[in-house]
Formats: C-alpha cells, structure tokens, sequence
C-alpha cells in the first residue's frame, strides 16, 4: 500500500513538473491587423467594393420608389390591365434589388469571396508567424486575447504581438 501511494505522490510530481514547464503567450490579433499595410490596403478595397454595390442598390431602390409614386399618380386613370402591368414591373424590379442584395451581401456574397480572397492570404502569415515563434520559444500554447474576453488577467511579459510584427517584417515603436 505504501508503495502504491509513493508511486502515486512520485507520479504526480513527475506530471506536474512537466506541465509546470509549458510556456503560454498569447497575442492580439486586431493588434498585429492594424499595424499591417497589406491589412489596411485590404480593409480599403473592401470598403470600395462596398460603397459601389451599395450605391448600386440605392440606385435601383430610388428607381422603386419613382416608379411607385407614378403609380399612385396614375392608378386611377389607369385601365386594370395596365395597372397590373405596372404592379408587376414594381414586384419585379423589387425582387431584382433584393436579389442584387443577396448577390452582393449575402452569406456567401461577393463581399464574402473577396474578404476571403482579400484576408486570408494576411491570416495565413500571422498563422505561420505565431507558429514559427511557438515551435522557437517552446511556447505549449498561444492564445488570441483579440477575440472576446477568453482572458481575465495576462502579464505583458508574454504579450508576442510584438514579435509576430518583426517576424512579419513591420518595425513597431
């Protein structure tokens, strides 16, 4: 029984001396972003491509509404076939704004694709950045404090943004 209970205590000293030797960092993400040209570039094009498709709608929505206050001018003098002719040029050119919409915002819009097109490739550098410093500096685990409040407390000592910006090739400070 005594030999059991030492191999037990010899056991979890041996486990705990491991674990007590893991190294934790972490980083900030939005940090690192926002200290990046090629970020900002992006955010830029992004913005772009946005402003154009918005106005593209806005266009097509203002058309909507002309044609409804014509119709609403007209509607009495008109016959019922050319009234449900009119409604249905409304109905269509509605749908077609919606579908626009959908095209260009959607969940798998063309603003989807060209964020992902845009900013994977700078995720993809920070990901190998963090990597290449964890593998070097036996770090067991990173996390990204960036992302929501997953951490209560952490000492700057073991912020690595910093690092992940020089291995990035961007010079801070």
């Amino acid at each position: 029984m005594k030999k059991i209970f030492l191999l037990i205590i010899v056991l979890v000293i041996g486990f705990g001396s491991v674990y007590s030797q893991q190294r934790y960092g972490f980083v900030d993400t939005e940090y690192i972003l926002n200290k990046m040209p090629d970020y900002k570039n992006a955010q830029e094009q992004l913005d772009k491509f946005s402003k154009q498709w918005q106005g593209e709608i806005e266009s097509i929505t203002a058309e909507i509404k002309d044609l409804h206050a014509k119709f609403r001018a007209d509607e009495v003098f008109l016959s019922s076939e050319m009234r449900e002719k009119r409604e249905k040029e409304i109905h269509d050119k509605e749908i077609s704004a919606q579908k626009l919409q959908q095209r260009y915002f959607g969940r798998n819009g063309e603003l989807y694709k060209k964020r992902q097109e845009l900013m994977k490739p700078i995720q993809d550098d920070i990901y190998e950045a963090i990597k290449e410093i964890a593998k070097s500096g036996s770090y067991g685990m990173i996390i990204d404090r960036a992302n929501g409040p997953t951490i209560i407390y952490s000492n700057t000592k073991f912020d690595l943004s910093d690092k992940v910006l020089y291995k990035l090739g961007i010079r801070t400070k």
